[in-house]
């Protein structure tokens, strides 16, 4: 590509050979020569086909252009078009050629005119996409149903929809250098911590890469502590997920082409929330938040606390209970430890084929297979009952985090703990969660400690504790977490409409 060339010519026919020159080979894109106004003027259009209002552009801007345009003047022909030829507001003029054809191959119309100081840049977006729709991976049954989608611009607006003040910013940018993958981000300005955005610039500019296809692909990028289990950033799929982040004084980054977008700072709390929690009383949102608390526990720690028991320690267990579990492993010919590891690692096979087959197929395979597969293993006496349940319920747990990416750091630290546990006995499971709780605590997200509130949990005067474990009433939680600025974290301010009475 020809990288010196970075102004528009002001001649149209040396700009008509640098496109036919760069554009070569490239079916998608429309090349046209056109005459507009009463004296036919030469202009040269260039847009992307399918990635245009045709509407827009062919039936209005050129019809109006070419059949209803006074005389262009030889001078200053960008300027008349402007004023007289233009029926959209949304259009200016481009000096640099590499911007303008970006925004060329992102879906607007560029026009070339003999003469011209520049290009004309016409916003005429209008690729296809799926439309906003109901969001799978973050059911709710109260709620919004609408969930992003993988246009930014769709996304930007969802959640403008939601909070319409001219404080919530957007900036963007652009990463990929073949890519060119509009990034946006959002925050609310008298909320966010300025130390906050500061950081989350610097790491955007301390990489280049090919393209970022996806919001992973940036997160990766953005980590501090990349080789951490546990993700620094939560992802979300629920605009109103993402519009309560932004009134937290929280930032939010949408990536183009991604139907997720991520939320900055991001603390182990934050991972346990569900949309549900707010929109339901207090009372029920709190014990379905401490099941979680507890499902999370049993996740990664159950099947590992097994093998350390029942194989190094069985004098843990009442007489009767070991007796039972004893008389259930007659006829299993192998170790304690590999069957659970059989187990687990055939209910990780199960899932991830569940994942790939299409629709209602997948979730028909999990719950057949495991059925199946588990009933046939004891059968067999390949593995014991109590380990079937034991594989089972860790499962169940697992399902209960509202968050894929945290549940998936659990599953990794499961079978952590299952060899230690295999090796070490309870000294070995113990070390285990030690070391866990250690690295879970050395975490911070963008300065702020990952066990928020557990950790430093005075910070704010201790308010962060109302959404822990526990989520408090509404009109309790009148303060912003510690993510917002010191000076805006007064969120709520309840009159007692009884004191007038």
């Amino acid at each position: 590509m020809h990288k010196n060339v970075t102004e528009v010519f002001s001649s149209l026919e040396e700009n008509i050979r640098l496109i036919e020159d760069l554009y070569k080979d490239c079916a998608d894109v429309v090349k046209r020569r056109m005459w507009i106004g009463e004296n036919h003027y030469p202009v040269y259009a260039l847009y992307m086909d399918t990635m245009i209002n045709r509407e827009l552009v062919e039936t209005h801007i050129f019809r109006n252009l070419m059949f209803s345009m006074g005389p262009v003047s030889w001078d200053r022909p960008l300027d008349d078009i402007l004023k007289y030829g233009m029926i959209t507001a949304d259009v200016a003029v481009e000096t640099d050629l590499n911007k303008a054809l970006k925004n060329m191959m992102s879906g607007d119309t560029l026009l070339f005119a003999d003469k011209g100081e520049g290009v004309l840049v016409i916003n005429s977006k209008g690729y296809p996409n799926r439309g906003v729709q109901t969001a799978e991976s973050e059911v709710s049954v109260h709620g919004a149903k609408d969930s992003f989608t993988e246009s930014v611009r769709f996304n930007t607006v969802l959640v403008r929809r939601r909070i319409k003040d001219h404080r919530l910013k957007t900036l963007q940018i652009v990463k990929g250098a073949r890519s060119k993958t509009d990034i946006a981000i959002m925050y609310m300005e008298d909320l966010v911590r300025p130390e906050i955005l500061a950081e989350l610039q610097r790491r955007l500019d301390c990489f280049e890469i090919d393209g970022i296809l996806d919001g992973g692909s940036l997160e990766q990028l953005l980590e501090k502590k990349w080789y951490s289990p546990f993700p620094q950033f939560q992802s979300t799929q629920r605009p109103d997920k993402a519009a309560s982040a932004l009134l937290e004084g929280r930032v939010v980054v949408l990536a183009d082409n991604s139907p997720e977008v991520l939320m900055l700072p991001a603390v182990a709390g934050c991972f346990y929330q569900a949309s549900d929690d707010y929109y339901d009383r207090s009372g029920i949102a709190s014990f379905t938040r401490f099941l979680r608390y507890v499902a999370s526990v049993l996740a990664f720690s159950l099947p590992g606390l097994y093998i350390a028991i029942a194989a190094f320690h069985p004098e843990v267990f009442p007489t009767s209970l070991a007796l039972s579990f004893a008389a259930s492993r007659q006829g299993v010919p192998f170790p304690l430890a590999v069957e659970v590891l059989i187990m687990e690692l055939a209910f990780e096979l199960l899932r991830e084929a569940g994942i790939r087959l299409p629709g209602a197929m997948g979730g028909t395979l999990g719950i057949v297979g495991g059925l199946i597969i588990g009933q046939a293993a004891v059968d067999a006496n390949i593995v014991s009952p109590i380990v079937v349940i034991i594989v089972a319920l860790t499962a169940l747990c697992s399902f209960t985090i509202p968050n894929e990416g945290f549940a998936s750091a659990f599953r990794l630290v499961k079978f952590f703990l299952i060899f230690l546990g295999m090796f070490l006995g309870i000294f070995g499971f113990v070390l285990g969660v030690l070391a866990l709780l250690v690295h879970m605590a050395s975490l911070d997200s963008f300065g702020v400690p990952y066990l928020m509130p557990f950790a430093a949990g005075e910070v704010n005067g201790g308010s962060d504790k109302k959404d822990g474990i526990m989520r408090w009433p509404l009109r309790k939680m009148n303060r912003r977490p510690v993510f917002t600025k010191n000076g805006a974290r007064r969120r709520l301010i309840f009159k007692d409409y009884t004191r007038d009475q």
